[in-house]
């Protein structure tokens, strides 16, 4: 940080479907606040359907930012998420608001609350290069299943489909002899970069995987998979960052033919429950959350109410 005094932060995350959008809003008008998305696929322009990403209409005048700032063809990462978040930080306090981080990124907020060190190891191109021709000749699962040998807790962490992912972390063993979890837990051990609250949103498991279920179906209702059959059309493939997200590589398999609508639906529904409780196993593991059952309040003004209590105990307001 570049002076002694902590800037603040709010954060409200939870896992996908809960209900953080609407909160949110509530949130930063109650504080003054603007929001910074920590999604990593609202980054990306056109691809709004399966984001889930919020309207203008539903931002109600809140400033919003970390939305629509790249092309699906580019590659958005931690590491230039982090460094735009710190920036939008200091901006926004300079103007005299807070600053609310959003999302269900649970990495990115990491990176930012502890000022992660995302120092790169030197680029091995030919070992990447050999990575992706195995998981492309094998499969990602095999490419799975050698992460899981040399690093058992990345691959714990790493779904098998974010074949980048998985390749980062093989290079990292392979150039440090250290596994990048344990890495990845000595930069979690660090203090917190802000005057933060860390708020965890959560729903009980059965009512979450309900909305969970029911967003996929109005997905599809709205466009969804016109919305991929556009980004196929101007050259988005399933080698792409943007492409591997929930909703896009399923959709992709139909439009190629690989499985039914109705099969590729199936799949979405499995893979996003699963998401959401790796989301919950990762939040669990993170310092300093607090943890808001909806099922405990009486709705959504008490949860807020709540949450603004806390932040002006922590002297964050």
């Amino acid at each position: 940080m570049e002076t002694t005094e902590k800037l603040p932060l709010l954060i409200l995350t939870g896992p996908t479907a809960v209900g953080k959008t609407n909160l949110s809003i509530q949130l930063a008008k109650a504080v003054n606040g603007e929001i910074i998305s920590a999604d990593s696929m609202q980054v990306y322009r056109r691809m709004d359907i399966g984001t889930a990403k919020i309207k203008k209409e539903e931002m109600c005048g809140v400033p919003h930012h970390l939305i629509d700032i790249c092309e699906p063809q580019e590659e958005y990462h931690v590491v230039r998420f982090a460094t735009d978040a710190r920036r939008l930080i200091r901006e926004i306090t300079g103007r005299g608001h807070v600053p609310v981080l959003v999302g269900g990124t649970g990495f990115y907020i990491q990176a930012v609350l502890y000022d992660i060190d995302f120092t790169e190891t030197a680029e091995d191109t030919a070992y990447r290069e050999e990575l992706s021709a195995y998981a492309a000749q094998y499969g990602a699962e095999a490419l799975h299943a050698r992460l899981a040998e040399a690093d058992p807790a990345s691959a714990e962490a790493i779904h098998a489909n974010n074949v980048k992912r998985v390749i980062r972390a093989l290079e990292f063993y392979r150039q440090t002899g250290t596994p990048i979890s344990a890495h990845n837990e000595e930069q979690r051990t660090k203090q917190t970069a802000y005057n933060s609250a860390y708020f965890v949103l959560t729903e009980e498991r059965s009512v979450l995987y309900q909305r969970i279920e029911k967003r996929i179906d109005k997905m599809i209702e709205e466009g969804l998979v016109e919305e991929v059959r556009s980004l196929m059309a101007e050259g988005c493939t399933a080698g792409m960052v943007s492409m591997q997200g929930l909703g896009y590589k399923e959709i992709l398999s139909y439009l190629n033919g690989e499985c039914t609508l109705s099969e590729a639906a199936s799949v979405l529904k499995r893979d996003t429950r699963h998401f959401a409780k790796r989301q919950l196993t990762w939040f669990k593991r993170e310092r300093d959350v607090l943890w808001f059952d909806k099922g405990a309040y009486a709705d959504e003004k008490a949860i807020l109410a709540a949450m603004l209590s806390e932040a002006k105990n922590r002297e964050i307001l």
